[in-house]
């Protein structure tokens, strides 16, 4: 009976495949419901093929079908604009798992570019998203968004002009960021409420803030722990905030390389770090009120090694900034560091930073620079073994869309 259930399933799956087919889609009238209805009648193991061309779209597209490929003709050659999108929505929004979208740009969106939520298995690759008229507060959050999700690759991904972040992954698990770029966006690449991700092999450039790593009160997964960022380029990221008022990124400091924020086992290294107006390298706490007592607001068990940092922190625009420079000595040091080592009595936060000089403010609780005792040092925990993250190890199927 064993056996013959097996075989069944083994026939099953391969009448699947054999069933497996390409739909073709091209530009022209009545894109939309074309495209939309080729999204909808996709079944497992299923292309969606977009021709070269320009779709001129008017709303937001959906996909919630398992084992599906969304592929254009090339980033510049297949271009969905949704400059004429009637609602406030996302470009496209994909609820399924095992999807693929690859060789395509986006453009325009009113809201994000393309959203994954709760997918496993979600891959972008070869993808452009970009708001074509500039950095602007009235353009969409994300470009690249994928929340909630498990098994996340992004590779070869350039975003243009998100007023959040460019390359977003939140809440999720299990996360591949290579070989993209984010410029003109006012964070780079983020990370936020996390656990496992490699950011490597990436370009962030004129964003206002390059690769951010967050934790964030008050969301249904917290406690973002076992970051890399390695071998990226984080160069004169100079573009001025644009975020609209209240949110987080509004606080992001025009010219901060790679920022840390209350996230825990974060290695920063092998990178190249280099003109930045406000910092090479910032650790801070979180500083708005939050009334979750499970939340720890500090960064912690953190590790800057080995990068190449050059010119940065010559003209800083954090609060403070100005002075803190002339105290050290005309720039922000390399590595600036809040100091806050303890929360609420428990764990104390370990770093360990030798891309010195750091520059330690020892604030006795987060946000308090009233009370900073900066001291510059040649490192802070030199000493200190904390061991590096695991390299993140994605299902072979989706790794292999990367090679």
């Amino acid at each position: 009976m064993t056996r013959l259930m097996a075989a069944a399933a083994a026939f099953a799956l391969l009448a699947g495949a054999a069933q497996a087919k390409t739909i073709a889609v091209a530009p022209g009238p009545d894109a939309q419901e074309r495209l939309q209805t080729a999204l909808l009648d996709a079944k497992p193991g299923d292309v969606v093929e977009l021709a070269a061309g320009r779709f001129e779209l008017t709303d937001g597209l959906s996909l919630d079908v398992d084992d599906v490929v969304v592929k254009g003709a090339g980033p510049d050659a297949t271009v969905l604009s949704f400059k004429g999108q009637k609602g406030a929505g996302e470009g496209l929004l994909i609820t399924s798992d095992k999807v693929v979208v690859r060789d395509l740009g986006v453009e325009d969106t009113h809201g994000d570019g393309i959203k994954a939520k709760g997918s496993d298995q979600i891959s972008f690759v070869n993808v452009r998203v970009e708001w074509t008229g500039g950095p602007s507060e009235k353009n969409g959050a994300y470009g690249v968004y994928p929340v909630s999700s498990t098994n996340v690759l992004i590779d070869r991904v350039v975003v243009r002009g998100a007023s959040d972040a460019g390359i977003y992954v939140g809440q999720s698990r299990n996360i591949v960021v290579k070989r993209s770029l984010a410029e003109f966006n006012v964070a780079g690449i983020e990370i936020e409420n996390s656990y496992n991700a490699d950011v490597f092999d990436n370009v962030t450039t004129r964003n206002t803030g390059g690769i951010l790593v967050f934790d964030l009160p008050n969301l249904p997964q917290m406690g973002g722990h076992s970051t890399r960022v390695f071998r990226n380029r984080v160069v004169q990221n100079d573009t001025r905030n644009f975020a609209p008022k209240g949110n987080i990124v509004a606080s992001v400091p025009t010219g901060a390389g790679v920022m840390v924020m209350a996230n825990r086992n974060v290695h920063v290294f092998d990178n190249e770090i280099d003109g930045n107006q406000s910092a090479a390298v910032m650790l801070v706490s979180y500083t708005e009120t939050f009334d979750d007592a499970s939340y720890n607001p500090l960064p912690r068990d953190v590790v800057v090694r080995d990068n190449r940092i050059g010119r940065n922190g010559w003209d800083p625009t954090f609060d403070g900034g100005k002075l803190l420079a002339m105290v050290s000595g005309g720039t922000i040091p390399p590595v600036l560091w809040d100091g806050v080592v303890s929360w609420n009595g428990g764990e104390t936060a370990r770093v360990r930073l030798t891309d010195g000089p750091v520059l330690n403010l020892n604030l006795p609780a987060p946000g308090e620079l009233a009370k900073a005792r900066p001291k510059v040092a040649a490192d802070v925990g030199a000493d200190l073994e904390l061991a590096e993250p695991a390299a993140v190890v994605l299902p072979k199927a989706q790794a292999d869309l990367g090679t």
